[in-house]
């Protein structure tokens, strides 16, 4: 009997060990956050490579390419917007439909690309839905895809991001600039329709009820990449998001500063008009 207990007891431990080592193994292998004042870069930037090239790959790649959007005239700098199931998917809920999309900037100046950091615009724009994990895989892909990606000097602290307002009495994610109400199919037809479309950069279905837009600014108001630095300007072009009735956009305060974070007070007076601007040039198409 007291050996029949006795390999009960050894089963039970080693059963117990089992469980105790599985779980260990999972804690090893699951995905750590970065610490919370752990500095994210805003970009990743890597070796140059021509639009048609960098298209090419982000295709290869299994990304679907938006649009090609040249900024300046001379096309010194394009605009690069792509997509693919798991941003769309992730961007599909009210009012993180901003997310749908990353960006890459094809800089022939400075023979660079510089793409959007998925963890970091992942957890500006996704806030409380923002999945790690998933934005550090697609930070994989595009290593995998161009090769060593370098951070950029621009970059803000990790738990700050969902967060981030350039200073007090500047707006948050949240705080979006509504430029019309109505049905959602009335407000995607005057965004199509003015101007025969000629604004219109690009339209993206995300789910069965919401739409990002690519809009071009004015060509006065879109000029303040070349007052604030080029080399951000992906920003461009701006995206409009219809959804629940609305056609909005992320607070123009707000998305420049995030996406220039070293942009000093100064710097920001010299385009003050700016933010005005744009919500007005956005707008025109509804009324």
């Amino acid at each position: 009997m007291r050996k029949v207990l006795a390999l009960i007891v050894a089963a039970l431990v080693l059963s117990f060990s089992g469980c105790s080592s599985k779980e260990a193994s999972a804690s090893e292998n699951a995905v750590k956050e970065p610490a919370a004042d752990a500095k994210i870069s805003t970009y990743l930037v890597g070796t140059y490579a021509d639009v048609d090239t960098t298209k090419a790959k982000l295709a290869e790649a299994g990304f679907e390419v938006v649009t090609a959007y040249k900024v300046d005239k001379k096309g010194e700098y394009t605009s690069i917007v792509f997509t693919n199931d798991a941003l769309k998917a992730a961007a599909d809920k009210s009012n993180r439909g901003f997310a749908a999309v990353l960006r890459v900037l094809v800089n022939n100046e400075k023979q660079e690309l510089s793409f959007t950091n998925p963890v970091y615009f992942g957890k500006a724009f996704l806030q409380d839905d923002f999945d790690f994990a998933a934005a550090e895989k697609l930070q994989e892909t595009l290593t995998a895809t161009f090769g060593e990606l370098k951070n950029s000097a621009d970059a803000w602290e990790y738990e700050g991001l969902s967060g981030y307002h350039f200073m007090m009495g500047m707006p948050y994610y949240e705080e979006n600039a509504v430029l019309a109400e109505g049905a959602d199919t009335e407000l995607l037809e005057k965004a199509k329709s003015y101007k025969k479309g000629k604004n219109l950069v690009f339209e993206l279905k995300i789910g069965e009820s919401r739409t990002l837009l690519g809009y071009a600014l004015g060509r006065k108001t879109s000029k303040f990449v070349k007052k604030i630095g080029y080399q951000n300007a992906q920003v461009l072009p701006y995206t409009i998001l219809i959804e629940e009735g609305k056609a909005k956009i992320l607070a123009p305060k707000y998305y420049i500063a995030v996406s220039y974070p070293q942009l000093t007070m100064g710097e920001f007076m010299t385009i003050a008009s700016v933010p005005g601007a744009i919500e007005k040039d956005l707008a025109k198409p509804f009324k």
